[in-house]
């Protein structure tokens, strides 16, 4: 990472930086991997209500300890809690929930993220991988907002904020925010627009990515 000399945000810290923007009272999937996170820094009082593939509606934060009942999981299989007034239903309805418009966001991991807000996170399309499609699909494009929660490298250091997707896609054009370790991107007809840095300048930030970027970091958020 040429130019950043700052480590940029753990998980946790990531996943309560996106906690923050969930609107309150808003229908929630969490994605499987870094989003499931999310769930623990939810405000109590947020009202939010978080739905799994699986089947469940008010999902509360990860189990723990002696309350782990291995009945009560997402669709990661990681043990969940539940809150008051949480529903259980069969795997379809969950996915007519999904499908029909009724989530206002998801959060979801990625392989790569365009310029244009188009999601490849169910195949790099190497011939060893095993390709893992899930409710990606249904999510992306049912969901009224979807987030991207990911890492802004790869482990050999690619930029994963891309020009184009090179791996298999998942939905077009259907991303609005990337939540990154190192910055906060919102997709914009203008552009890719920089809303919050983390441990980098936005020099730095720019140096890193082959993407041209807006700086809206001054900005605010609107």
């Amino acid at each position: 990472m040429t130019g950043v000399t700052r480590r940029g945000l753990s998980t946790d810290e990531l996943a309560a930086r996106v906690a923050g923007d969930v609107p309150r009272g808003a229908f929630v999937n969490l994605g499987i991997g870094l989003p499931t996170r999310i769930s623990n820094h939810l405000s109590p009082d947020s009202g939010v209500m978080l739905h799994t593939e699986n089947g469940m509606l008010g999902m509360g934060p990860e189990a723990q300890g002696d309350i782990v009942d291995l009945d009560l999981i997402n669709a990661g299989k990681v043990p969940v809690t539940e809150l008051p007034g949480a529903s259980y239903f069969h795997h379809a309805d969950s996915f007519a929930m999904m499908r029909g418009g009724h989530l206002d966001v998801c959060v979801l991991g990625a392989y790569q993220v365009s310029a244009r807000g188009d999601l490849a996170n169910w195949h790099t399309g190497r011939s060893d991988d095993i390709p893992a499609v899930g409710g990606a699909m249904d999510l992306a494009i049912g969901a009224k907002q979807t987030f991207v929660m990911m890492n802004l490298l790869s482990r050999d250091g690619a930029p994963k904020l891309v020009p184009e997707c090179t791996y298999p896609l998942t939905g077009v054009g259907c991303v609005s925010r990337v939540y990154t370790d190192l910055a906060v991107f919102v997709i914009e007809d203008e552009g890719v627009a920089v809303r919050e840095l983390f441990d980098c300048t936005f020099d730095e930030l720019m140096r890193l990515l082959e993407v041209p970027l807006l700086d809206r970091t001054r900005e605010g958020d609107r």
